[in-house]
């Protein structure tokens, strides 16, 4: 098994630096755990993600999906904060209750440019998905 480029407390500390408005304390993202070309995140439950109906708004559920694959491109490919995203599918397949979310993401594939990947989001204790998702990231050219 290869190791990771990045470890938890590297990426941490990265985003804190260049992303400091979406990775904070209190921003309610916990990076859980990385291996290479993986990653768990944990979105921890506020009342302000329920939309109408009692359930966690789909836009919670496609942040957190788009940061795991951010970290697990990080993971794989090492300090890249320019990477970005070229596209993001995602199936709700049943509504989350008032809880944490849990975000496993797994790299399908890393190229020089592309790093394709999908997510398996969950609430924490059930254990059928909540949605899964398919993205693809653009990773820059090293200069």
């Amino acid at each position: 098994m290869r190791a990771p480029a990045m470890t938890v407390d590297e990426i941490s500390k990265l985003l804190h630096e260049v992303f400091p408005q979406g990775f904070y304390p209190g921003c309610g993202l916990t990076i859980e755990r990385v291996e290479y070309a993986k990653s768990r995140i944990r979105r921890h439950f506020q009342e302000g993600y329920i939309r109408p109906g009692g359930t966690i708004s789909g836009p919670t559920m496609m942040e957190l999906a788009d940061f795991a694959m951010y970290v697990a491109v990080f993971s794989a490919v090492g300090p890249q904060p320019l990477a970005v995203t070229t596209n993001l599918n995602i199936n709700f397949l049943r509504k989350p209750g008032k809880g944490d979310l849990i975000a496993d993401a797994r790299l399908m594939k890393v190229g020089k440019r592309l790093a394709v990947g999908a997510v398996e989001i969950y609430s924490d204790g059930v254990a059928e998905l909540v949605a899964h998702v398919t993205s693809t990231y653009s990773i820059p050219e090293e200069r």
